[in-house]
């Protein structure tokens, strides 16, 4: 039997929330498209050193989301730390770009691979957390470095994430630990064929465009001010 692959954004989206997941899949119209700011984003990430010298003016132009002087801060910072390591001029001059890689079980696009030794690297538009990478980005470099590996038969033992807005680089081990949350996100999406229970996380519903769709009664900013009413 042909196994389907299952795509790194839905491995992604699973593990942030299974129901999310699956209204995603099953939604009428394909609205998986990134807006015109993803692009924008992503393009810094090949601009680092012309940021690290525009004035502030225009730094403060760029679509990155803290100001200009704590960018230039935390940029300069993860450039001297990946240069002490040996890692930065890896990073900006990588083997390829936008590689669409098909492993046995999943495939998407690794948006830089760096080489001796292989390892993806993904782009992300959002925030990063205070330490190590969000749990769903976690299990889609998983899903990057297995694809990739797949296809070049060869180990992969890390992967990196880039947070351009926020000029913030971090590598991320292929833990045993990680590893298990991949399978157990591919194997959630493999057998989505109906809406999997709520989670308990108030703070993903009230962002999420499926809530109405879900049911779940998200919280308003009248309502955590405590202007809710009632008695």
């Amino acid at each position: 039997m042909t196994r389907t692959h299952v795509s790194f954004s839905d491995l992604r989206t699973a593990a942030y929330c299974p129901r999310k997941c699956y209204y995603r899949r099953t939604a009428e119209e394909d609205d998986r498209e990134p807006p015109p700011r993803v692009d924008a984003v992503r393009n810094l990430e090949t601009r680092y050193e012309k940021l690290l010298e525009a004035p502030p003016g225009a730094l403060a132009a760029e679509p990155i989301e803290v100001s200009p002087v704590c960018y230039r801060e935390a940029l300069s910072g993860t450039k001297r730390r990946l240069e002490d390591a040996g890692c930065w001029e890896r990073l900006r001059n990588p083997r390829d770009r936008d590689v669409l890689a098909t492993g046995r079980d999943c495939r998407g696009i690794v948006h830089k691979v760096l080489a001796d030794p292989l390892e993806p690297v993904l782009v992300s538009t959002g925030k990063p957390p205070e330490r190590g990478v969000w749990e769903s980005q976690s299990v889609h470099a998983v899903a990057a470095a297995k694809a990739l590996a797949w296809e070049h038969r060869t180990a992969i033992e890390r992967a990196w994430l880039e947070y351009p807005a926020y000029g913030v680089i971090r590598s991320v081990k292929l833990t045993t630990r990680r590893k298990a949350r991949y399978r157990r996100a591919l194997r959630t999406v493999r057998e989505l064929d109906g809406p999997p229970p709520r989670i308990n996380n108030q703070s993903k519903c009230n962002s999420c465009e499926y809530a109405g769709t879900c049911g779940v009664r998200t919280r308003t900013l009248r309502s955590l001010l405590g202007f809710g009413g009632g008695g």
